[in-house]
Parts: C-alpha cells; structure tokens; sequence
C-alpha cells in the first residue's frame, strides 16, 4: 500500500501532501456536490453534518477550563495508523471522515486542516461552522492561533494525542507569544460527546498459538531485559506505548482496532517486573494463567487497569530509575511526568527495532501466509477476467468478493487494510478507495488498481496489480513497463549490510526519472507477523532504520497520469545474503509475494536480459510455489491461468520484427531506391 496513507506516524503529514502530485481534484462530483459558504443561505450538500450542537458543548468545556481555543487531532493515545470508533473524535467534532487533519476551535471559529486528498471530501461534509484550511503544516495552525486567541489566554489539547515532536513544535512556536500550551488530561471532546461515545471495547485478548509465533514471550522478555542491561546508559525500565509493541512481546492479539488485532494496552518491563496496562475484562482465565499473572516475579506479568498507566509511570519515575523510551510513539501524555534526566530517549523502542528482524520461524510463517493469499488475488483476477467484459463488476462488489476469497484461506482473521479497488481515473488517486454510495464500473477499456492485503495468524500481507483486459495505449505500456524495472531493479539490487533504505530508494525512480516521470508516494514499508501491515521502521525513507538480514519491506513504485489511469506494481520482499563473486557481507531482497504481473501491459523492448532473466525466474518461483496449492484444491481454471501468466518471456520474436524495417530500408538503399 501506497505510504502516504500511513497516518500513524508522525513524517505522514509531509507524506501526504506529497502523495497529492499528479492526482485528480475529484472522483465524479458535480459543483452541487460540496458546499457553498459565500451564499445567504448557505448551500449544503445532503452528506454534510450539522455540528452546531457538537460546537456549542465543546465551548461550554472550553469554558469551564478557562481556554480560548482547542487543538483535536486525528489520532489516538498511541499514535496508531487505524483508530478506533471511540478516538474518532474529529470526525465527531468535524463531520469530517478522512484518516488526516487536524481540528481547531476557538471560541468564535472552527478551522480543519488537512492536505489534497480529503479538501473535496471535507468541503462535502463540513457545514458552515468550520472553515477549510488547504494546508497540513503546525506553522499554518500556530498562525491561526496567534490571530484568533488574545494575548495572555490559554490554548488547550489533549497529551495523550500529541506526539513529542508535535508538542515541541506548537510548545516553540507560541512560548514567545504570551499565549500559553495547557496539557488537560480529560479530554474535551470526550466529555462533549458524552454518553454517545462509544464504549471501550470488550472483546477477549487472546494469545497465538505457539505454532504462530517466533519466540515465546518469556525469550522476548528476556532478549529485551538483556539489551538494557547492555544499554551503555543502564536504563531500569521500558516504556512500550505502541499497541504493536505490547501484541508483540507478549505474543497477545484482539480486535479493539480495525484491520490490526490490536488492544489498547502499554507495557512498563522493568529489570524485575512486568506490568501490563489493559482493560482488564478482556483477559480470561486461561490467557491470565498464559501470563503468570498470579505470581509476583520478574517472569509474572502484573495487571493493571488500562487508565492507571500515567499515575503508575509518574509513581515509578519518583524513585532511582532510568526509563528508555521510543520517541516516535511515546505520547506527551507520559513524557511530561518523567523528569528528563530519568529518560533516555530514542528514535524507536528496543521492542520495534527487535521485532523489525523477523527469525527463521517468523520469517518462514510469512511466506507461508503469502503463497494462501496469492491463492486468494488469483481467483479474483481470474474471475474478473471473465466478468468485466459483462459490464457487471465495480470498484466496491469486487473488492467485497476479494475479501470473501481472502476469507476462505486457512487462518484467515479479514484484511489488513480498506482495499483500494481502483478503475480507470479513479487509480490516479493513489489512495482512493470505493464506498458502496460512490464507485465506477470496471471496464475493459480501462486500467484497474488493486492494492490489497490480507491478515493471517501467520502473517499479513500487502500486495498490487494493475491490470488491464483490452488495448491499453503505448503510453500506458511504456508507464507501466517502467514501473515495472523500477521494481525490479531494487528488488534485485545487491548492497551492503547497514545499508539505509533511502539510499537505495532511487533505483525504483530510475526508469521513471529517465523520461520525465514519478510518483509522488513512498517506496514501500515494512510489514509483520500478524501485526501492521506498516510496520516501521522498516522502508525507504530517512526515518528509517538501516536494512538487515531477515527484515520484510514492500517495494512499491507508480505512476499516476492526472484523470486518467494510475499503476502501482507492489510486492513483499524479505533481506536475505546476497551470493557475490569476492567474499563480503552483502544483502539482497527476496520477493514473496506470488502474483504474476499483466503481461498486457509490459513493453518488452524496454526490457534488458537481466530484467527478463529476473521475470522469468520470479515466474518459475510462482509455479513452484502456487501451481501445487491451487492443484491440491482442484482449482483447475485458476491453475491454467496461472500457467499461462507464468509462460517465459522472450524478446527475441520482438526483436526480429523490429528488425524488419531496417532489413527493408536496407534493400531499397542496395537497389538505389530513394528513402
């Protein structure tokens, strides 16, 4: 999946507005479709929401803590990518349903901010008590603040939805203002919202089988315990925040958040205890006696209730301690009570890089996981093959049907994230999905993008095809085709170890760059074990931390021609050695992800004999691999499709007709013939 759809992370802001070059303005709207402020009366479309009663409680607790304005951003407690009904406070406030921006409300205006993707949709569903600001910047939000709040007044937010780097910011950009930042740990909005809120989720906390894991937690805990014992600051504690974090350690899953089998949970391991932050509820006996939870040593983990983690943190803070935290996911909410010289601070948690090195276990039920779910893509690309011509199938049935074959492979648990489901025009949004109000039918004189993943106890998936039925144009083959090497070309590129992903970033850009073209997305992400389908911090771009054996990252380039058609060739890929002619610690990527690309649309003259030699070994993997599971499920039909989308290619009939003009030029020129 493209990454600028990646909210959970603080650089996504910036990736968003990136990921807005070379993308249409609107998906089939008409001018009557958004609103119209500057008319008496205003005009509203029938999709947007009246948020006069939800402004006037939320100025009513403004009031009762003395602000003048107050901050509500898109996110919950620990800065995840997906949040829960409960957190979506800004779409409560707002109308407002995108998955970015950020809510401001003074006492006499209210402004969201949020970058290219979503104005169309904000101007739809916003009425006229807020304004629109085109912009994702902190800047922009501070220069609203400092002309709408008086000189001496208080500007509220929420710690517990603030990053570090987001508080620090705001923090420096008022401190010489004479308006002052006010942490008020009851959040606003919440009490606004009132008894409609929805309540804390209550479903069980469930432990993987051990068939499903890498390690058990008590080898988590221990590997953990013995990097801070090494830490040359001798840290006593760590503080995980990021639900990915605690799932992880424990080998603990649920379905508090959507498309992730997450719980709201923290963990504070210290050198002598463990204590887990949940709502307590949701563990039942067995998953309680899994835990140790009875007992009081260092391999017992202690229960405490989910709203208890600050008190406990600022309780454990007061004594002769050092606490080592990641920033990146560490909220103000438990930054601010841990004096500063008790903290050491990096970017990420020793949990989120260990977990980023997949071992030989994690690594093998990955790719297990990839070969059912191309099992799963192949049946609905055949099925589409012979449905589309009929004009039945759209953007949003089909990917509703993908979810359903998705959901029949063994250890299925649903997708991993809203399936962008992509015809024609609307696949130059590189993160549109369908809704089953507003979709276009798939057409066999157009593109269709298919970015989909799929969430397995083994493993979670995240792959794209871009495919075409009929005759696409020269311009698409050659956009296409050169995709298509950009992903190849880093997929079979050969590096040192440590290398950092951002310096390889640039040979999926290459064959783009050659003729004048890009996209305006990240590369790829990483991906887990039953976990984020992106998982940092893992990828190509500067936050991220260098490659090593054992990691899995998506390699993801595209292309995206304004109203008209986009492509995006995805796949996973695992960092293994690289076998070199002179001895070396060289590392190279492994594709796992099993789906054949459309040969309607590769251009083989643009390929080298390399890019071939790659294809058609990537191919032959792909029979190996699926041909034998679709045979065991007498999957016949599929098993033919996938025989003949796996045929070598060859550049040499296409050769031999290029050279045939030449031959003909070259007699006329032999027989004296004017050419």
């Amino acid at each position: 999946m493209a990454w600028a759809r990646w909210g959970c992370c603080p650089w996504l802001v910036f990736l968003c507005a990136l990921g807005a070059w070379g993308h249409p303005k609107a998906v089939n709207l008409t001018g009557e479709d958004v609103r119209n402020c500057s008319i008496s009366p205003p005009y509203l479309p029938v999709t947007a929401v009246n948020t006069t009663v939800q402004l006037t409680a939320l100025r009513q607790q403004m009031r009762n803590q003395n602000l003048s304005a107050y901050i509500i951003p898109e996110t919950d407690a620990h800065m995840s990518e997906y949040i829960g009904k409960r957190d979506k406070r800004r779409a409560w406030i707002t109308g407002f349903t995108g998955s970015a921006g950020t809510a401001v409300v003074s006492m006499g205006k209210a402004g969201l901010w949020t970058d290219s993707r979503y104005w169309t949709q904000a101007e739809r569903q916003m009425d006229c008590n807020w304004e629109l600001h085109k912009e994702v910047d902190i800047t922009s939000i501070v220069t609203w603040l400092l002309a709408e709040v008086p000189a001496g007044r208080h500007v509220g937010f929420d710690p517990f939805l603030f990053s570090i780097g987001s508080w620090k910011s705001y923090y420096t950009a008022l401190k010489n203002s004479n308006i002052q930042l006010v942490s008020i740990t009851d959040n606003l909005v919440d009490l606004a919202w009132g008894s409609e809120k929805p309540l804390f989720p209550s479903q069980p906390i469930y432990a993987l089988k051990e068939a499903f894991t890498g390690s058990t937690w008590k080898e988590k805990v221990s590997d953990i315990r013995s990097q801070m014992q090494k830490h040359r600051k001798g840290p006593t504690a760590v503080l995980l925040s990021a639900l990915d974090e605690t799932a992880w350690l424990f080998n603990l899953r649920g379905s508090d958040i959507p498309y992730n089998p997450f719980f709201y949970s923290y963990t504070l391991l210290t050198d002598s205890s463990i204590r887990l932050f949940v709502n307590k509820s949701c563990l039942d006996s067995e998953t309680l006696k899994y835990l140790n939870s009875s007992c009081s040593g260092s391999m017992c983990v202690q229960i405490e209730n989910y709203s208890q983690v600050r008190g406990s943190v600022q309780t454990y803070a007061s004594g002769d301690v050092k606490i080592w935290i990641g920033t990146s996911y560490t909220t103000y909410g438990l930054y601010e009570v841990i004096p500063l010289e008790k903290l050491i601070e990096d970017t990420y948690s020793p949990v989120m890089v260990t977990k980023a090195v997949k071992n030989s276990k994690e690594q093998a039920l990955l790719r297990a996981s990839h070969v059912r779910d191309a099992v799963a893509v192949i049946r609905y690309l055949v099925w589409l093959e012979k449905n589309v011509p009929k004009g039945t199938v759209d953007e949003f049935s089909g990917a509703e049907l993908l979810d359903k074959f998705r959901g029949e492979e063994d250890f299925s648990s649903g997708p991993s994230f809203e399936t962008i489901s992509a015809s024609g025009l609307n696949a130059a949004l590189a993160h549109y999905s369908p809704t089953k109000e507003q979709h276009r039918k798939l057409s066999s004189d157009e593109m269709y993008l298919l970015d989909s993943g799929g969430q397995y106890w083994d493993g979670t998936t995240d792959i794209t095809r871009t495919v075409h039925w009929g005759t696409p144009s020269a311009f698409q083959k050659e956009a296409y085709t050169r995709v298509l090497i950009g992903n190849i070309d880093l997929s079979r590129l050969v590096f040192p170890a440590s290398t950092s992903g951002r310096m390889m970033e640039i040979f999926a850009r290459r064959a783009l760059w050659d003729v004048g073209l890009n996209y305006g997305h990240g590369t790829g992400h990483g991906i887990g074990n039953f976990l984020c389908v992106h998982e940092w911090p893992v990828g190509f771009q500067s936050g991220n931390i260098p490659m090593a054996k054992g990691m899995f990252t998506s390699i993801e380039p595209g292309y995206y021609q304004d109203g008209e058609f986009g492509i995006r060739i995805e796949d996973v890929a695992v960092v293994v050695e690289a076998k070199t002619k002179y001895p070396g610690s060289y590392l190279t990527f492994e594709v796992v992800s099993l789906v054949p690309y459309d040969r309607n649309l590769i251009d083989i003259s643009l390929l080298s004999p390399e890019h071939l030699q790659y294809l058609n070994h990537y191919y032959q993997t792909i029979r190996e691999k699926v041909g034998p599971e679709l045979q065991q499920r007498q999957l016949q039909e599929e098993f033919q499709w996938l025989q003949r989308h796996t045929e070598p290619l060859s550049a040499r009939a296409l050769r031999t007709t290029s050279l045939a003009p030449l031959l003909v030029v070259s007699s006329l020129i032999i027989l004296g013939w004017s050419v």
